[in-house]
């Protein structure tokens, strides 16, 4: 049931000193991006009649097909706690449709929509609980970004060792201020690097907060001096930063993933969603881990999970069941970054569990050991593969796998295709300074 109506929000901007409202929305690479308008616009805000240029965001539609609707979930309303109290400015996500009124099938919003509407129609509802790591540097005279951190701190350190708790502190009270339920805050384990959990959502809710997280992380650290970034792995040594992505199907009130008379207490739908994942992980790395960069961190030694591997208690598996049961029981998928679409990474998990269900799939053996401290002969004698090594490999991954093809529809899938094609093929051919260091003098 919703929250407001179209008659509160526009009580709620007139009696609350609203002079600006952000109608925001996501496109397909996971950029936010807003048309600001007046109060004065609110009821055409409200009857969906907030018009864009579709052509001029990426991956959206042709010069020739350029209109486009904004349509705002009312729900969404919120005020923007760091802008100024006096004229508060306040925002909308929004949903993308087309002069019609049919919705946009390149709108990643749309797309997790209709993955979660198949859900419904199995039964199911889907939550999600994102774990969002990133890093804060230091910028320079000019403003410009580092990655200097004049930070010494460690794992759970605090100050005045942890120079950016202040900050941190900060993001977690204006986000409270938005309404969301902060469960912990803390130094991550790497210099500068810092974590911020929000309380599990229905997964449309749970993707709509992760881009408000990150417009506000980035805003408060600017408004601090410093620079946030959620680059998966922004210097070379040191842990990179992650998305873990805690999944938890619901079926009439209850938790579909429990099961008290099992071993593990895991449902036969929790160990068909895990197997679904696996089955799928390789074709959604493309989606789960969209830079070059991201390849950057999926690699052995610094936490990141990298092979195709789950269990209930090893956290170097690619798939770790929490210790929590009940209610509380859900599936981890360690290998998302937060340079994802919260969108379509949302959708491209649940298509592949759903499909997982569908199918009766059957998850291979839990693997219980360190999987880091294996050899590649043992790794191949146990049957764990490997995500993809890099972005152009992943993307072959994700064009070979027809499931998740689907979950991402024939508009977003081929324009996120050509988007991640074309930056591989400029990381490439670029000359790094790596290779001006290794080659200019020695040849």
């Amino acid at each position: 049931m919703s929250k407001y109506t179209k008659e509160d929000i526009i009580r709620l901007v007139r009696e609350g000193d609203v002079e600006f409202i952000r109608m925001q929305f996501t496109d397909i690479f996971g950029q936010l991006k807003n048309v600001a308008i007046t109060a004065s616009q609110v009821e055409k805000a409200v009857n969906n009649e907030i018009m864009i240029d579709g052509s001029s965001i990426e991956g959206f539609v042709r010069i020739n097909e350029s209109d486009q609707y904004l349509h705002p979930d009312p729900d969404t309303f919120a005020i923007l706690p760091w802008r100024p109290q006096h004229g508060k400015v306040a925002r909308l996500i929004c949903d993308v449709y087309n002069p019609d009124g049919t919705p946009f099938m390149g709108d990643p919003r749309g797309t997790l929509k209709r993955v979660l509407y198949k859900a419904a129609g199995m039964g199911y509802s889907f939550n999600v609980g994102p774990e969002m790591e990133f890093f804060l540097f230091q910028t320079d005279e000019k403003g410009r970004p580092t990655t200097a951190t004049a930070d010494e701190a460690g794992y759970f350190d605090l100050g005045p060792l942890d120079h950016g708790e202040s900050t941190r502190r900060e993001i977690c009270m204006a986000l409270e201020q938005m309404g969301f339920e902060i469960e912990a805050s803390h130094h991550e384990v790497a210099a500068g690097q810092h974590e911020i959990d929000f309380k599990y959502a229905d997964a449309l809710t749970a993707a709509d907060n992760i881009m408000t997280f990150k417009l506000a992380v980035k805003t408060l650290a600017q408004k601090n001096g410093m620079h946030a970034t959620f680059m998966p792995k922004p210097v070379f040594g040191i842990n990179g930063s992650g998305m873990h992505t805690n999944m938890s199907l619901f079926k009439d009130g209850k938790n579909a993933f429990a099961d008290p008379a099992d071993s593990r207490g895991l449902s036969k739908d929790a160990y068909a969603f895990i197997a679904g994942i696996l089955a799928h992980v390789r074709g959604m790395a493309a989606v789960t881990n969209p830079l070059v960069n991201s390849y950057k961190r999926l690699v052995p030694g610094y936490e990141a999970p990298c092979y195709l591997a789950w269990s209930a208690s090893n956290r170097s598996a690619l798939i770790r069941i929490p210790a929590a049961r009940g209610q509380a029981t859900r599936v981890e998928l360690r290998c998302p970054d937060p340079s994802c679409n919260p969108y379509l990474n949302m959708a491209v998990c649940l298509a592949a569990g759903l499909d997982g269900i569908e199918k009766g799939l059957t998850p291979p053996d839990e693997i219980t050991e360190n999987i880091f401290a294996m050899d590649e002969a043992t790794r191949e004698a146990k049957g764990i593969a490997s995500l993809p090594g890099t972005l152009h490999e992943a993307v072959k991954c994700l064009k070979a796998d027809p499931v998740i093809c689907a979950a991402l529809g024939e508009h977003v899938l081929s324009q996120y295709v050509e988007g991640k094609e074309k930056e591989w093929d400029e990381y490439r051919t670029h000359v790094s300074s790596w290779e001006i260091d290794r080659y200019l003098v020695m040849y």
